[in-house]
């Protein structure tokens, strides 16, 4: 069957961590631990200079309190801080007197959740999909999830052009390619994407290549789709995004707290709450949990298959073989995997005979008999992944790539996975709920759960939860906004 997975994202030679078969997975109904301390080395994270915030507020007083509690430094939790920021400042650009304070809390180093391991596809899906979303959910619920996708990614290369981050980030708008792996994959796809069409959806530019177009232009032996879609460094984009939240306004002032787990919340007098850490407790009045795969830690109702699935992706950066031309700078995806190649005009500079660095991930289906899901160890590699990895790309386009050369980094990250595909976002709502626990929970706030398909949804889910913190700092109501489909809404997901 066809996949598209996205947003997954020393030396070989000798890996610094050890590498098993298969890790023993916990209960389905057993919450997530905390992130490990000792994760592999990234390759978004782990190149010098990569990470400017890696270590902020990890030493010194920990902020006591704060109008707003962020647990997860990544794209979700510092999308979320960015939009407060900008709510801020359109209510006190109308002579309001409003003061809003933040911090946001992190288990380990800045941006050191899938978005900054894993993460690099800005990847709109125009139309993938589509039929059996719309037997799901509807013609209007597929197409305002659809178009969110593309109402994310835009918003995102906005922010990038108006301040000039474009070298920065390392954005690259090559589109995206995705192989195909079967005649009935083909026909599947074909199908979805004249549903869309009909169904009055924008899929924008689209362009099919036979099997003999995509081995002529890019050495490998499959047909191919071609669409809109980008690619960049992600944990410096989420670095560039905290400091323009931090930069915004003096109406909203903003503090980060690396290597500071949240390892509970307690309910305090005044519908606020006591988050605690090892350092000490932070007490505020609104806890927005950006924290994806380990949702279920601190929200047990998250737990197990119904909940967010903690779920092992894992990357390789491979050399290509010869020099790769224009035409291959793109994105890729299909046959259970995704890869792009590092831009030479970034950190890769210099590179011998213009043979960029390709960021390759996928391959967990064949990683046991969980593929993957409800591990949250991302301290191990997993071997039967690795070998599919290293063997990937030398096996699709043999004319590129040469069997046999070592990886020169590889390492894992832990993706948040839902049943329906689908994130959460919204008010956490306790489960079981009844009229007197309904709200126990009220001013806690969760966007997660994106299916390693995060890059161009969780920027406007962090929206999304922002606009219901605002609404209640100042005692309004949330109205849904219309780009924002109703079933991602915690509300409706029982």
């Amino acid at each position: 069957m066809f996949r598209v997975l996205l947003a997954l994202l020393l030396p070989c030679a000798v890996l610094s961590r050890p590498v098993n078969d298969f890790q023993t997975p916990f209960t389905f109904e057993q919450p997530a631990s905390l992130p490990v301390s000792n994760p592999t080395k990234s390759f978004w994270l782990d190149t010098p200079g990569a990470n400017l915030l890696a270590n902020e507020g990890s030493t010194g007083p920990l902020t006591e309190d704060a109008d707003v509690c962020i647990i997860g430094s990544g794209m979700t939790g510092v999308s979320a801080a960015f939009h407060l920021a900008q709510a801020v400042k359109t209510i006190n650009s109308k002579d309001s007197s409003l003061h809003l304070k933040a911090v946001v809390l992190e288990a380990r180093e800045f941006c050191s959740g899938a978005t900054g391991r894993n993460g690099g596809h800005l990847t709109p899906h125009s139309f993938f999909n589509y039929r059996s979303l719309e037997r799901q959910w509807g013609k209007s619920e597929v197409i305002k999830s659809l178009e969110l996708e593309n109402r994310t990614t835009m918003a995102m290369v906005k922010i990038i052009e108006e301040y000039n981050l474009t070298d920065t980030v390392d954005l690259v708008s090559g589109g995206h390619l995705s192989l195909i792996g079967s005649t009935q994959e083909y026909a599947s796809l074909t199908a979805d994407y004249h549903a869309a069409r009909q169904a009055g959806l924008d899929v924008g530019d689209v362009e099919w290549f036979s099997e003999a177009e995509v081995d002529s232009i890019y050495g490998a032996s499959y047909p191919a789709v071609r669409f809109s879609a980008f690619n960049f460094w992600p944990s410096k984009f989420v670095t560039q995004l905290y400091l323009l939240a931090n930069s915004s306004t003096p109406h909203f002032s903003l503090d980060l707290h690396t290597h500071t787990p949240v390892i509970s919340i307690a309910p305090l007098p005044s519908s606020r709450w006591s988050l605690g850490t090892l350092r000490g407790s932070v007490h505020c009045t609104h806890v927005v949990h950006a924290t994806n795969a380990y949702a279920s830690h601190l929200l047990s109702q998250f737990s197990g298959r119904k909940g967010i699935i903690p779920t092992r992706g894992q990357m390789i950066t491979l050399r290509s073989g010869t020099a790769i031309n224009d035409s291959w700078r793109a994105s890729w995806g299909g046959l259970d995997h995704h890869w792009f190649p590092r831009p030479l005009n970034g950190s890769d500079a210099g590179s011998p005979n213009n043979r960029p660095l390709v960021v390759l991930g996928g391959g967990r289906e064949i990683g046991g008999p969980t593929n993957e899901q409800f591990q949250t160890d991302d301290s191990v590699l997993n071997a039967a992944v690795g070998e599919d990895l290293h063997a990937f790309l030398p096996n699709t386009f043999p004319r590129m790539f040469e069997e046999g050369e070592m990886p020169e980094m590889e390492w894992t990250g832990i993706m948040g996975y839902t049943e329906t595909t689908d994130p959460f976002v919204g008010p956490v709502i306790n489960d079981p709920p009844s009229n007197s626990d309904l709200n126990s929970q009220s001013g806690q706030y969760i966007a997660a759960g994106y299916n390693g398909h995060g890059m161009p949804r969780a920027y406007s889910c962090a929206e999304a939860v922002a606009g219901m913190v605002m609404a209640a700092v100042q005692g309004k109501a949330w109205t849904v906004p219309e780009w924002f489909p109703t079933h991602y809404l915690t509300r409706n997901r029982r």
